[in-house]
């Protein structure tokens, strides 16, 4: 009775052992296009897609599968349309290389979308020739990482973004490489999300977008001459922790916009080489801590209505202008930041100037009053205002002071 019971054990051990099927798919198998392969699986079975060029479009992923590509075979859509919709959750499509996703001004054609879905895995694609990359929509619970998306964009009316959440939450986005495309990475309405080590670059608009995303975390990524950087709007509860921001030139651009964020982090990042490293407006209660912002045209941009920030340990280096700032009301803090402008001393060797800095130059003022008196940057007229306003500052803000200046570099 024993040994029956056994045997009945190592069957059932067996059976199950096979309920994990595997489907083959490949140019000469008796399964030879990946919709086939689709069909053919049963909830929770493994589809591997041998090397080959798959000329298919419109593949809809309903069940709960793995799609693996061995040796990334390509999928070429032909421009037809969205190449692959996923709408069941416990999906992983892994290693496949897609191309050609259809261009329409009326939908918005993905090389591969997720609906609704939760649990999904979406890793290691190379995407090219596309108008949307890796789009989510109402998913959650996923991960999208070790992706690269290039695209070709060349007017925003007529492309579209790398990757984009809407109505998803907790997604994880880490070690994607893009580029070319309209905005690299675009949430809205997406909450609780970590965007790490990702790299965005030569993108048309932004490196990174989002709006009305709260409780996000943006860590290590870098975002490098984009159109306009990175641009956060209207959400809160931020953290955009050691990131890059680098050669985002042009006549509006920035390494970062905020415009209505409200208890935020911005902290150990680098700004570097921008038109204007943080332009602020309506953002209250925000931490910017130990970033550095180099050789930028302006550090630091103020608008109107931004209260109780705070910024300390920051190093300012050889930006044209460290802050600039259009009005009068100001319970913003600056203290225990090293400016590489400042000329004070250290008599009692405590590390900090005895002096204290103003930051804010008359000349940045002239500036936001008629920008083209910019092409006087350089010239010995503006040596003359800045002294001028040292000896008796007039329309700088009184109470916008670091009283603590250090004396070397953080």
């Amino acid at each position: 009775m024993n040994i029956s019971l056994k045997i009945v054990s190592i069957v059932l051990l067996v059976f199950s052992g096979f309920a994990n099927a595997s489907v083959i798919v490949c140019k000469s198998c008796e399964l030879s296009t990946i919709k086939q392969g689709i069909d053919a699986a049963k909830e929770n079975d493994t589809i591997f897609v041998k090397k080959g060029t798959y000329k298919e479009h419109n593949l809809v992923i309903d069940k709960p599968i793995t799609l693996i590509g061995q040796d990334y075979p390509v999928i070429d859509g032909e421009s037809k349309g969205e190449i692959i919709r996923v709408i069941s959750d416990n999906v992983t499509v892994d290693g496949l290389f897609i191309i050609n996703v259809g261009t329409s001004y009326t939908e918005d054609y993905a090389a591969i979308r997720i609906v609704k879905s939760k649990h999904f895995v979406i890793k290691n694609l190379v995407l090219e020739k596309l108008f949307f990359g890796i789009y989510l929509e109402k998913s959650s619970f996923g991960k999208v990482y070790h992706n690269k998306i290039i695209g070709d964009a060349k007017e925003e009316y007529s492309s579209g973004n790398g990757i984009q959440l809407w109505y998803s939450q907790n997604v994880e986005i880490e070690n994607n490489i893009i580029t070319r495309v309209r905005d690299g990475i675009y949430l809205e309405f997406a909450n609780n999300c970590s965007i790490k080590n990702n790299i965005s670059s030569d993108n048309l608009r932004y490196g990174l977008h989002f709006m009305f995303s709260n409780d996000d975390n943006y860590e290590h990524n870098t975002f490098e001459n984009n159109g306009a950087g990175v641009a956060v709007m209207f959400s809160k509860q931020i953290k955009m922790l050691d990131n890059t921001f680098k050669k985002n030139w042009g006549t509006a651009s920035y390494g970062l916009l905020l415009k209505e964020i409200n208890d935020a982090e911005i902290i150990g990042n680098t700004f570097e080489e921008n038109t204007i490293g943080i332009h602020i407006e309506g953002s209250n209660r925000i931490r910017y801590d130990n970033n550095d912002f180099i050789n930028n045209g302006w550090a630091i941009k103020v608008r109107g209505a931004c209260y109780t920030n705070t910024f300390v340990n920051n190093n300012f280096l050889y930006n044209s202008f460290d802050i600039s700032y259009n009005s009068n009301l100001n319970d913003n803090e600056f203290s225990n930041n090293y400016w590489s402008n400042y000329t004070g001393y250290d008599l009692d060797k405590d590390g900090f100037g005895d002096v204290p800095y103003r930051p804010v130059k008359l000349f940045s003022y002239v500036v936001n009053r008629t920008p083209e008196t910019i092409i006087l940057l350089r010239s010995l007229f503006i040596d003359i205002i800045d002294f001028s306003e040292k000896v008796s500052p007039v329309f700088t803000p009184e109470n916008l002071i670091d009283h603590q200046p250090l004396m070397h570099k953080i």
